[in-house]
Parts: C-alpha cells; structure tokens; sequence
C-alpha cells in the first residue's frame, strides 16, 4: 500500500486542509481505499517568505528536509508541502531524500497547459513572486502570465497575513480587486499560488476561473499513490 508524506505546519490551516481534499478527492466507498497519509505539522518552520527576501533570518530548509527524511524513512512513496513559498527550495528539498518531493508550481503550470489556458494570473507571496516559481514555471510550459501590480500585491499579502493567517475573514473587496485587475490584463485563469489563498477559495463563493495550486498537490497526491478520482475533480478550473 502505497502512503503519501506531508512537509506541513507551513501553515497549520493548509496543511489540515491538503490532507482534507486528498480524502474529498479520493473515490473511495470505504476507509481502506482511501490514500494512506502521514503527516507532520511544524509550524515553528522559520517564515519562508521573510528569508527570502532576507537571508540573514532563521533558514526554513534545515526542519523542512528533517521532516522529509523521517518521512521517507516511514516508507512514503512521495512527499508534498503545502507551502508554495518554500518551493523556492525544492531542489535542496528533493536532494535531501530519494523519493519524489512533488513539486505542486510546475504541476500547476503544466496543469494550465494541458487545460488550454491562454494567459494566466499569479496571487502568490511577495516571496514566492521575487523568486519567480510561477513565472519560471509557467514559461517553460509555454503559458503567458501578469502579476498584480504593487498596490494589487500589497493587497495580496494582507488577504494572506492579515487575514488567513490571523485567523481572520477574508477581506472580499481586496481579493476581487487583484482577481478583476489581473481580468482586465487579460487573464482567463488565475492560479491562487499561496496556501493561505486556497482557504479563501474554501471559505467563499470565489466563482470560476481560478486554479488552486493546493487542489493541484492533492490530485497529484491521491493519482500517485494509484487512488481513483472522483469525477467532480476531473476538471479543477471551474
């Protein structure tokens, strides 16, 4: 039976909700056709966008690798984390174990390659867009993209710290003002590449158009471990 590692507490309320979508995603009938997870939740992880602006701060990669190796060592076929910000350390990440560490940026990307997508929208972290996953990502799948612009990525990181992290509603007004901005840049999707976005998505009635970068990780989790989908997960842009 093949088991899927969780890198989690990067944060606490995305790692407990990748592990609810691998089970909503799952067709199962019974407990035992459900994927076999195991789970580490450290949130005392160093902030990820913080030593990435900053290198100088605590470095988040030495606990995330440990975490990964315990993982590995309980016989995990793969391991995934929920946090987007710290795919900016994947190759340190994938090179600290010999089992696959699913990089969720690219299979978001590929994702919207293979979905048709004409130019894509990028909500991440202030970290996560300095760094350049997505953009990276996304143009070598041949995929155009916008990122929001200062005040509209100023808006993002409050819907993020401010809110989901706080423990806070949503701040409605600002999330429809990135989604519309980059809308009017021409974008027919836009990838909620943080976490803390994909709670917003959860928590709200968001409408179509969006790709979640955690519902991405979670597909590719139950599809790994040799799991069936349930066919309303067939299509993740709605």
């Amino acid at each position: 039976m093949k088991s899927f590692g969780i890198v989690g507490g990067l944060g606490p309320m995305a790692t407990a909700y990748l592990l609810e979508l691998i089970v909503d995603m799952t067709d199962a009938k019974t407990d035992q056709e459900h994927v076999d997870a195991i789970v580490f939740n450290r949130p005392s992880v160093p902030d990820r966008t913080a030593y990435i602006l900053d290198p100088t701060k605590p470095s988040p990669v030495p606990p995330m690798a440990d975490m990964a190796q315990k993982l590995e060592a309980l016989g995990v076929c793969a391991i995934g984390t929920p946090c987007v910000t710290a795919h900016s350390f994947h190759q340190a990440l994938q090179s600290s174990v010999h089992v696959p560490f699913i990089n969720m940026v690219q299979e978001t990307a590929a994702y919207l390659k293979n979905a048709g997508c004409k130019k894509a929208g990028i909500m991440a972290t202030t970290g996560t867009v300095h760094t350049g996953l997505f953009q990276t990502a996304l143009s070598a799948a041949g995929v155009p993209y916008a990122l929001p612009d200062s005040a509209m990525q100023a808006y993002v990181m409050s819907l993020i710290y401010d809110c989901v992290k706080a423990g806070l509603p949503a701040d409605m007004e600002k999330f429809r003002a990135v989604s519309d901005a980059l809308r009017g840049a021409g974008c027919d999707a836009v990838i909620l590449g943080c976490t803390e976005l994909s709670i917003i998505k959860r928590d709200n009635d968001i409408g179509g158009g969006y790709l979640d970068a955690l519902e991405v990780l979670a597909r590719t989790a139950v599809l790994t471990c040799g799991k069936k989908l349930k066919p309303a997960y067939d299509s993740l842009l709605k």
